[in-house]
């Protein structure tokens, strides 16, 4: 069951998304039809694009609403298409000169999707707490000495995930090969243990990079006869988490 603080984050969170999702996209569509308002009637054609990034936004952020990794990506692709909407659509309005800023709009409204979107982050994931794991999102936890390699924790489901890099595309790395998903019915095992830096990792995928031991916490998946060494600062946080939501799935 959510405590009180998880509900009260949740509310605030969702809050953020929807600023990003459906708020960018509305702030956008509104300076489009001030600016058109000033001009013939050809001009409100300029509504299109925000109009169509609105019904993206109200369908995106019901698929994406408890995805964190995804809020980032959608608030840069929103706010890049504003700003270069907003500094090019004067041109049809014969103002020239906002189109030489094209660049700098692009990139503030890149700025200004992210920074919505990782502040939900941070609301959400700040401080961890096991609690989270009472709640719907998907979860994402850097591992330490493994680069661009992310664990996810589902409702149901555990991944890991190497991201594609020139490096895994010349080795003939497929997205299958940096990838697993487990559904949390075949985890058998969740210990946490100390590290000494010293031990050979091994993991469920092939990596673009070869892991660099480090010492420090992690924790042991045990998984269709498969065990997942797992360095991770928020050890304890991650097996709390993990065998919550396995408790769930079996009750």
């Amino acid at each position: 069951m959510i405590n009180a603080e998880m509900a009260r984050r949740h509310r605030q969170v969702q809050l953020v998304v929807g600023l990003v999702y459906v708020g960018l996209p509305l702030a956008f569509l509104g300076l489009v039809l001030w600016m058109a308002s000033t001009a013939g009637s050809a001009a409100w054609l300029g509504a299109v694009i925000p109009v169509a990034m609105l019904a993206a936004g109200l369908v995106l952020r019901r698929r994406h609403r408890y995805q964190p990794q995804l809020w980032g990506v959608v608030g840069a692709l929103f706010g890049a298409i504003a700003g270069l909407v907003l500094t090019l659509f004067p041109v049809a309005l014969g103002v020239y000169w906002l189109a030489f800023l094209f660049l700098p709009g692009m990139w503030l409204g890149m700025v200004i999707g992210v920074a919505l979107a990782r502040y939900a982050e941070r609301v959400l994931l700040v401080p961890l707490e096991p609690g989270l794991a009472d709640t719907p999102y998907e979860l994402g936890f850097r591992l330490r000495g493994v680069r661009l390699t992310t664990l996810t924790l589902g409702k149901s489901t555990v991944s890991i995930k190497g991201q594609p890099v020139l490096r895994a595309a010349r080795s003939g790395l497929t997205s299958d090969d940096l990838g697993r998903t487990y559904p949390l019915s075949k985890v058998t095992g969740v210990f946490e243990v100390e590290l000494s830096g010293a031990e050979r990792l091994k993991f469920p995928i092939s990596l673009p990079y070869a892991p660099i031991g480090t010492a420090g916490p992690a924790v042991i998946l045990q998984a269709s006869g498969q065990d997942w060494v797992l360095p991770t600062d928020q050890a304890a946080t991650l097996a709390e988490m993990l065998n919550r939501r396995i408790a769930a799935g079996t009750t």
